[in-house]
């Protein structure tokens, strides 16, 4: 029995297990993006693969994943053959099961009919689409490498293919953007009618291409980026969503009902899973970890027989508690405190239960709940970061 097995088994079988495959290839990179990618190479692509059969080999699953999802990068690089021989590994890694819930990333230039084939035939039922935005300037200067015309064809593909549900995850707060073209985009997603909108701000990196061009050109306006814009256009496109039927159910996240994502409440809730591949993270068996961001280095401690690991935290029911809170507040229908502390066996300390209070009275939870039922109100979703942070002082009282 492996390691995860043995100290999975001991906190039992019911907590959730997630599987995360990362396609490290990227044919660009974009200019907002400053995570790892690889070139989609045919030989490294083939090793990937390799790679990833005896990683699966090696960290076999302690028991039935709830969820699949192969994200990246790019997924979408990889031919219909590639993604054959992945999800015939993954699902024979499964006991032959196909989970409940299966998602597979996608860029709209990289959506074939042939690929999306073979994902329907073995299994998989849900598509996540980068569109970021339907404005031909506004994708040029993300550096996305599809146009407009691209996406309505990938998600013309989609449909025609059987997906049923699909993401659309879309980008706001772009520098030098007209507030008329975020809405325009909002519009043309629910015309297209997809199950999920992932909306979100644009976060620039400070080792990411695209802020040393804007400042380079004397194009990036600090005022474009105050808090206080941000959180007006985070209210506009809520109640625009709402308006459209899409129930908020975390910060940037809206679905229909029934199609929230289940791979990722699993993640916020502090439930476990197995990350396979490059810089894939892990938080299984008490264990928190990542895989080495680089494709050379993780293959080489495969081939080793000796999976190679970095940021290896052991977790304790206390640090778990207190990360479920703090994901917690990010979730729209938020937490019971005294139910987390049930679950991982660990009382709330008397500091956590008047920061309640407090921020009760401040408008940032629901007042209409018992005070062990914490729901942020939207203005409390709105700060869920700074108020992540002063559930983090109380626990440390």
């Amino acid at each position: 029995m492996s390691e995860a097995q043995t100290e999975s088994s001991a906190r039992g079988n019911a907590v959730p297990l997630g599987i995360y495959v990362h396609v490290p290839f990227c044919g660009t990179a974009c200019d907002y993006c400053a995570f790892y990618r690889e070139e989609p190479r045919r030989a490294s692509i083939d090793a990937w693969l390799a790679g990833v059969e005896r990683e699966l080999r090696l960290v076999p699953f302690p028991r039935e994943a709830e969820t699949f999802f192969i994200g990246g990068g790019t997924p979408g690089v990889l031919s219909a053959k590639d993604f054959g021989r992945l999800v015939e590994a993954l699902v024979a890694a499964n006991g032959g099961r196909v989970p409940a819930e299966w998602t597979v990333e996608f860029a709209p230039a990289t959506v074939k009919a042939d690929k999306l084939r073979t994902l329907r035939a073995l299994g998989a039922n849900r598509i996540s689409l980068g569109v970021q935005s339907f404005d031909a300037g506004t994708l040029a200067l993300l550096g996305r490498r599809h146009s407009p015309k691209q996406i309505f064809s990938a998600a013309e593909t989609l449909r025609a293919s059987g997906f049923g549900n699909v993401n659309f995850d879309l980008i706001f707060s772009v520098p030098g953007e007209n507030p008329l073209r975020w809405t325009s985009d909002l519009e043309t997603a629910l015309a297209l009618a997809p199950e999920h909108l992932s909306a979100y701000c644009l976060i620039l990196e400070e080792d990411a291409p695209l802020l040393s061009r804007l400042k380079n050109a004397g194009r990036f306006d600090s005022a474009e980026k105050s808090p206080e814009r941000e959180a007006e256009l985070y209210l506009e496109t809520w109640a625009r969503l709402a308006a459209a039927g899409y129930e908020q159910y975390e910060v940037a996240n809206h679905a229909k009902k029934g199609r929230a994502c289940i791979h990722n409440l699993n993640t916020w809730k502090m439930a476990e899973w197995l990350g396979y591949g490059p810089s894939a993270a892990s938080q299984c068996g008490g264990r928190r970890f990542r895989n080495p961001a680089n494709l050379g280095v993780w293959l080489d401690g495969l081939t080793e027989g000796v999976p190679a690991r970095e940021d290896v935290e052991r977790l304790s029911p206390r640090k778990l508690f207190e990360d479920a809170v703090i994901f917690g507040l990010r979730l729209a229908r938020g937490f019971d405190v005294a139910e987390l502390s049930r679950r991982f066996g660990v009382p709330a300390p008397a500091a956590l239960a008047a920061l309640g209070g407090a921020l009760r009275s401040e408008g940032y939870l629901e007042a209409a709940f018992p005070e062990n039922i914490w729901r942020p109100t939207k203005r409390g979703l709105l700060v869920a970061d700074a108020v992540a942070l002063e559930a983090l002082r109380a626990f440390g009282d």
